[in-house]
């Protein structure tokens, strides 16, 4: 059985509401009995009772993370992030995975609220609907939105900078002679993929090429795999692909492969996110980093500061800077000098 604060107290030989304010360095309480219920309770190993105590108050002193799919390693980082975060703070961090299903991701979201959580941090599989929308705000909890636009109006947000990181990607590889170039992406639902997929059309529209084929399907290494199957075939003209992250990329560069396409002698590949395996597939791939730790990071630190402020809503939109990273899954097609930038 776990030691309450009633066994604290019969071992101090005080009351239990004196404990109570012992423990929680209470006003009325002098110091040699603070002292002595305190020295108690470390000898018979008492732990508080969190649960019960954020019955009473109303806080848990934990936050609930949802993220879409963990096993795309830049939700990972983006959890490490939030966690080291909340543990400096001194929070509990609940992670939930929707496994990209908008239902699993509104029933952790009730879960959460049932668990008495201070706040959420989410990152939506799809578009929030009104109703969703309507049914976070009515919780009446801090919420943070993960890799969401501000068109979210009501919610903070916090996210990097796709458009521009798209138009990166498309700049870099016209530099490098390419005007043939295919695009894999995610659902046309996916705001994010959406955003970087915008930056890059417009730079071959704006530069006056022809505009890149553009697939959509799963934003995963299997989607990937079977996008990639679908450009490169018999008849392949393009010369390279965008993939709108860097699981996308893997999944091409294993469909490459398998085709006998040689990386970057035959194709040029460049992803999204930078995650921290993209420096050791082969070739390492040239990608558009985003900073995941800060994303998590600031996510909490925006939630502190509405906890910090209690009954304060007022949404916080953060946008954070993106850049290349030039590796060896991309080269120069033949006449083209290319930029004159060093690899990592």
């Amino acid at each position: 059985m776990p030691i309450t604060i009633k066994d604290v107290a019969r071992e101090s030989g005080v009351n239990t509401s004196t404990v109570s304010r012992a423990l929680n360095n209470a006003y009325g309480v002098n110091e040699k009995t603070r002292d002595h219920v305190l020295e108690v309770a470390r000898r018979i190993n008492y732990r508080p009772n969190n649960v019960a105590r954020g019955l009473v108050t109303g806080r848990s002193h934990s936050i609930g993370l949802v993220v879409s799919d963990i096993r795309n390693p830049f939700f990972a980082e983006v959890a490490r992030g939030a966690e080291d975060a909340a543990y400096r703070a001194g929070r509990d961090l609940v992670l939930c995975n929707s496994d990209l299903k908008a239902e699993k991701q509104m029933g952790y979201f009730d879960s959460l609220l049932a668990k008495r959580v201070d706040g959420i941090v989410m990152n939506s599989v799809a578009a929030l609907s009104r109703a969703q929308q309507d049914q976070l705000w009515a919780a009446g909890v801090p919420i943070v939105l993960l890799n969401r636009s501000s068109v979210y109006r009501r919610f903070s947000t916090v996210l990097g900078d796709n458009r521009e990181g798209g138009e990166i990607a498309g700049n870099y590889l016209i530099d490098l002679g390419h005007t043939k170039v295919g695009h894999i992406t995610g659902p046309r639902t996916h705001g994010n993929l959406t955003d970087r997929k915008k930056g890059f059309l417009k730079v071959f529209h704006d530069r006056g090429f022809s505009e890149p084929e553009v697939i959509h399907g799963n934003h995963t290494f299997a989607g990937g795999y079977e996008m990639a199957h679908q450009l490169l075939g018999p008849d392949r003209k393009i010369t390279a692909i965008f993939a709108g992250n860097d699981v996308l990329a893997f999944g091409c560069i294993r469909a490459a492969i398998e085709k006998g396409i040689r990386i970057p002698h035959d194709l040029s590949i460049i992803g999204f996110d930078n995650v921290e395996i993209s420096q050791i597939t082969n070739p390492p791939l040239t990608t558009i980093d985003q900073p995941k730790y800060e994303i998590g990071k600031a996510a909490i630190e925006m939630l502190l500061n509405m906890l910090a402020h209690e009954g304060n809503r007022e949404p916080e939109h953060r946008m954070i800077g993106v850049r290349l990273i030039e590796r060896q899954s991309c080269r120069s097609v033949a006449g083209s000098a290319g930029p004159n930038r060093k690899t990592e």
